[in-house]
């Protein structure tokens, strides 16, 4: 008895997730440009969850230029968000000059985590009083990785707003359609008028 109420649950909790998945899908087909979406928001959310370190970064070392490399990497940032938004309106095709402009903004991201990085690494490696990474300024190692992996995560992004139309061709190539066979016993339809 248990074994077939175990069973029982076990294909319900299948046919919740298989539904669960085409609908995924669907969503996805009406809007591919979700996918680069996504890998800006995680960009995005990485470098603002580490904005403190990489500010604590900024004023221990004052190095040339550093507090405007990050200001113009979360400006360029929330930025994006827009010209993403409108690089790839829904149901009509990609906006050549959105696109443009994006792919410049996220260049300009790239260069401006590097010069930050660059400045990191002159600082550490300096011979007159370098930096050295204690406990007490461990942030400048976090704003190091935390940088890295932004400009990781930005390419990333680059990746899927390029090929987001090819995304898009091969989303609509997943089959979402439900199949319902011809003469099946249909349960269950109350017709009655309300009265």
């Amino acid at each position: 008895m248990k074994t077939i109420n175990f069973n029982k649950i076990l294909s319900s909790l299948g046919a919740w997730l298989k539904e669960r998945v085409r609908k995924f899908f669907v969503a996805l087909k009406k809007n591919p440009q979700a996918i680069p979406l996504v890998a800006l928001t995680v960009a995005f959310v990485q470098f603002t969850l580490n904005l403190s370190d990489i500010s604590n970064t900024t004023a221990k070392i004052q190095g040339q230029n550093m507090g405007l490399s990050q200001f113009v990497s979360m400006l360029f940032m929330l930025l994006s968000f827009v010209c993403l938004l409108n690089a790839f309106p829904k149901r009509k095709k990609p906006n050549l000059a959105m696109n443009i402009i994006l792919r410049f903004l996220y260049g300009a991201v790239i260069f401006a985590d590097a010069h930050y990085l660059g400045c990191i690494n002159k600082a550490l490696t300096r011979l007159a009083n370098p930096i050295v990474i204690t406990a007490d300024t461990a942030y400048i190692e976090i704003a190091r990785q935390a940088l890295e992996a932004h400009i990781v995560l930005i390419a990333i992004t680059i990746f899927c707003v390029i090929f987001e139309p090819i995304f898009a061709a091969l989303i609509k190539k997943i089959k979402t359609s439900i199949e319902i066979e011809e003469g099946e016993k249909i349960e269950a339809i109350d017709i009655a008028e309300d009265e």
